[in-house]
């Protein structure tokens, strides 16, 4: 038996299967023993999004050998794991069912507690993965799929709502932009590669929200805005033309977004800031957050790139940080429930 405690952590929320194990021991950093993920995104391009029921099926048919490659790199057995994590929500329903029910019968065999983690605390945590981990208190930019919030974090589980969006969040703009400019699913990435041999400034698109004085966002007027230039390029544009209609997408997100993070830092007076989530990892929006935050001396710190993306290792994480202080309620009778529909304050 370590000395430390071992927590095997579960994602299933969307199209991502991650399993990973960490160790925690005392007041020392949490460390990352081994991860495994399987990506969905080949079974899901056919369809152009994602297809709930396809997702759950093969949630099913990956988990439990992901499981058993991440014991196996770290030479473990399921005898050696103390806790095990996974992923209550928010996401898809039938997705979730299939991480909580593998770790609670899992927890059940091996008679060990089950701690049920925020998908979006994951996120934000993810941070303390990287070799540049952050300290409390910070501001967080939260950019992961259907979610765009800025909050400060003044410890783990102490988190207050800055702003969010009222309408379409950041990734879902890169994704539909990029669906209506023919892109492959998933849109965003795809979007971002052809960006860079565009102009950036050949298409007047607006910044919803931008002068608003408040940390809030709206992207879906942005959406519309880039449906009415792909009509107007008509049919067959040339791929210049597709080039500087992305790149000019790109800014306008990237503007809203740094913005933004400078509003809520100034309106906090901290001077750390930590990005997390999927369009976390978007090389613009990096550069400006980076180029910016220097001028007003803020830390900004990222996930590793392979961390940005839905994965276990964020949620075995975020129950390891849990661990050290103390906020593991064991599961209840080895039951369980998902919660498609979650908001991070209650968690």
């Amino acid at each position: 038996m370590s000395s430390g405690q071992r927590i095997l952590g579960f994602e299933s929320s969307c199209d991502e299967t991650g399993v990973a194990l960490v160790e925690v021991a005392g007041d020392a950093p949490p460390r990352l023993l081994a991860q495994a993920l399987h990506s969905q995104i080949s079974m899901h391009q056919a369809y152009g999004g994602v297809v709930p029921e396809l997702a759950s099926r093969d949630h099913v048919r990956r988990v439990l050998p992901l499981a058993r490659e991440v014991l196996s790199q770290a030479r473990l057995s399921l005898r050696d794991v103390d806790l095990i994590a996974y992923t209550q929500g928010p996401g898809l329903a039938g997705a979730l069912l299939v991480g909580a029910g593998v770790a609670v019968s899992l927890a059940a065999a091996l008679d060990v507690p089950t701690l049920p983690i925020h998908h979006l605390e994951g996120h934000l945590l993810s941070p303390f993965l990287s070799i540049d981990p952050p300290e409390f208190p910070f501001v967080a930019l939260l950019v992961s799929g259907g979610h765009t919030q800025l909050m400060r974090v003044d410890d783990v589980g102490s988190y207050e709502m800055l702003g969010e969006t009222i309408d379409d969040a950041a990734g879902e703009a890169f994704d539909k932009s990029a669906k209506l400019l023919g892109l492959p699913y998933p849109g965003g990435p795809h979007l971002a590669r052809m960006a860079e041999f565009g102009n950036p400034e050949a298409f007047a698109l607006p910044r919803p929200l931008l002068h608003s004085g408040r940390p809030d966002f709206s992207f879906a007027g942005l959406k519309t805005a880039v449906l009415t230039q792909v009509k107007k390029i008509g049919d067959s544009p040339c791929e210049q033309t597709k080039a500087d209609l992305a790149a000019s997408t790109q800014a306008a997100i990237v503007e809203v977004l740094v913005k933004k993070s400078l509003l809520a830092l100034k309106a906090t007076g901290l001077k750390r800031l930590v990005v997390a989530g999927g369009v976390g990892a978007n090389a613009r929006l990096r550069e400006q957050l980076n180029a910016a935050c220097e001028k007003r001396s803020v830390r900004v710190h990222y996930p590793e790139l392979s961390l940005c993306t839905d994965n276990g290792a964020m949620i075995a994480m975020a129950a390891a940080l849990r661990v050290q202080r103390g906020l593991t309620p064991p599961g209840e009778g080895g039951g369980f429930a998902v919660r498609p529909r979650w908001e991070l304050g209650a968690a």
